[in-house]
C-alpha cells in the first residue's frame, strides 16, 4: 500500500470536491480526507479552511468535527460542495512527505521494538514519548534542518524581541537593496549588564524597603553603545581608529573582527532583546536561529532520512536507564546509535558534487566533473 494519502487536488490546491445527495438536507455531512486537519467553524478567527456550495460561499453555519464538517445551508442532490484550506494551511503542507510526525514514530517503535520476543519486552508509552521528545530537541541542535527565521525591522530603539522559540541563533543579516544578505556579527567589545543596582556614595547597592536592591531603570553601557557614532572616527579612545599620530608606537591597530561596515548586535538577556549598533536603525534584517523541535505541533515531525536514529536513541535511552540490563546490550545500541546519527547528519547534509563544482570553477584548480 503506498504512503500517500492525499489526492493531487488535496496536495497541490488543497481542495476536496463532493456531490451532494441531498438525502440529509440541511444538515449534511462531508469529510475532509486530507493530510491537514480542519479546525474552527468557517468565517470565525482562525480558520484555516472554506466552504462553497456551487462555486458560492455556504451560508448559514459550518461545524466542524473531526475533520468532518456539517452544513445547516439546505443542498439538493448533485450540488457541488468544495472544501478549499487556506493559502497559509497549503504552504505548510508543501514538502510534508519529506517528513515523518513524532506521533507515527513513537507508535512505529511501540511496535517494532517493545513486545515479547523483542529486546524490549514492556514500557510504558509515557516513557517512549519522554526520551522521542528529549531525541528531537538534541537532534534540533545539531542534526535536523531545524534552523528558522525572521523578517524584522530594527525600531529606532535598536531591539528586537528573542524569538518566542528561540534556543540559540545561527545567523544576523541584514538586507539591502537587491535582497542580498551582508552577515551581522556578535561584538565582543561592549556587553548588557543583567543587573542594574544602584549605589550610595559609598558604592554599596542600596535597597528598597522589602530588602532588594533597587534596580536603575537603564544602563549606562548601553546608553552609550547606542550613541556611539559609527561614521566619525576622531577619538584617539575610539576602539575602531587605529592610528593617532600624537600615539604613534602606542597603538596597534584596528581589531580584525570588528573590521566590518556591517554593524554589530549584542544579545540582552535582561531584556530579553538582540540590540544593534545605530548604523542599523531601520535597516531590514534576517535573524536566523535554533529552535527545539517541539515548540509548536507542526514542529513535532522528524526528517525521514532521521527516522532510524530516532528509535535508536529511544532505544539506548530506555535500555541504559533499565536495572539488570547487560552491559555489552547497552553498549551495543549506544553503537548503533551513534552510527545511525552519523549517517542521519551525512544524508541531511545535502552535498550535491554537482553544486560543489560550480564553486570550484572559479577557483584556480582543475575539477573532473
Amino acid at each position: 500500500m503506498g504512503l500517500l494519502t492525499e489526492t493531487n487536488a488535496q496536495y497541490y490546491s488543497g481542495q476536496q470536491r463532493f456531490v451532494a445527495t441531498g438525502t440529509a438536507s440541511p444538515n449534511e455531512q462531508f469529510t475532509w480526507t486530507g493530510n491537514t486537519d480542519l479546525f474552527d467553524a468557517q468565517g470565525s478567527v482562525g480558520a484555516n479552511y472554506s466552504v462553497t456550495v456551487n462555486g458560492t460561499a455556504a451560508t448559514g453555519t459550518v461545524t466542524v468535527s473531526n475533520n468532518t464538517i456539517t452544513l445547516d445551508q439546505a443542498t439538493a442532490a448533485s450540488d457541488i460542495v468544495v472544501i478549499t484550506l487556506s493559502q497559509t494551511a497549503i504552504n505548510n503542507n508543501y514538502g510534508s512527505y519529506e517528513y515523518i510526525s513524532l506521533h507515527d514514530v513513537i507508535n512505529n517503535f511501540i511496535v517494532a521494538y517493545v513486545g515479547k520476543d523483542k529486546i524490549i519486552p514492556d514500557v510504558k508509552r509515557t516513557d517512549v514519548m519522554f526520551h522521542a521528545k528529549r531525541g528531537l530537541q538534541e537532534f534540533s541542535y545539531d542534526t535536523l534542518k531545524s534552523i528558522k527565521s525572521q523578517e524584522l525591522t530594527v525600531p529606532p530603539s535598536l531591539s528586537v524581541v528573542i524569538p518566542q522559540d528561540y534556543v540559540n541563533y545561527v545567523k544576523c543579516s541584514w538586507i539591502d537593496d537587491v535582497g542580498a544578505k551582508h552577515i551581522i556579527y556578535p561584538t565582543r567589545v561592549t556587553s548588557n549588564p543583567t543587573e542594574l543596582p544602584i549605589q550610595d556614595t559609598a558604592g554599596i547597592p542600596t535597597q528598597d524597603s522589602t530588602g532588594n536592591n533597587i534596580e536603575a531603570n537603564q544602563s549606562q553601557t548601553e546608553e552609550r553603545w547606542a550613541e556611539q557614532d559609527n561614521t566619525l572616527f576622531q577619538d584617539f579612545d575610539d576602539y575602531r581608529y587605529p592610528v593617532w599620530d600624537n600615539y604613534l608606537g602606542q597603538r596597534y591597530g584596528l581589531q580584525p573582527e570588528e573590521a566590518n561596515i556591517n554593524g554589530t548586535f549584542t544579545i540582552n538577556e535582561r531584556l530579553g532583546k538582540f540590540s544593534f549598533s545605530s548604523d542599523l536603525a531601520d535597516k531590514l534584517i534576517i535573524l536566523e536561529y535554533i529552535s527545539d523541535g517541539l515548540a509548536v505541533d507542526e514542529d513535532m515531525k522528524i526528517p525521514k532520512f532521521a527516522e532510524e536514529a530516532m528509535y535508536m536513541h529511544i532505544a539506548h535511552a530506555i535500555l541504559s536507564t533499565r536495572m539488570n540490563i547487560p552491559e555489552y546490550i547497552v553498549a551495543r545500541f549506544k553503537k548503533d546509535r551513534r552510527a545511525a546519527l552519523r549517517n542521519a547528519k551525512i544524508r541531511l547534509s545535502n552535498i550535491k558534487i554537482e553544486e560543489i563544482a560550480q564553486v570550484f570553477r572559479n577557483k584556480s584548480k582543475i575539477i573532473k566533473h
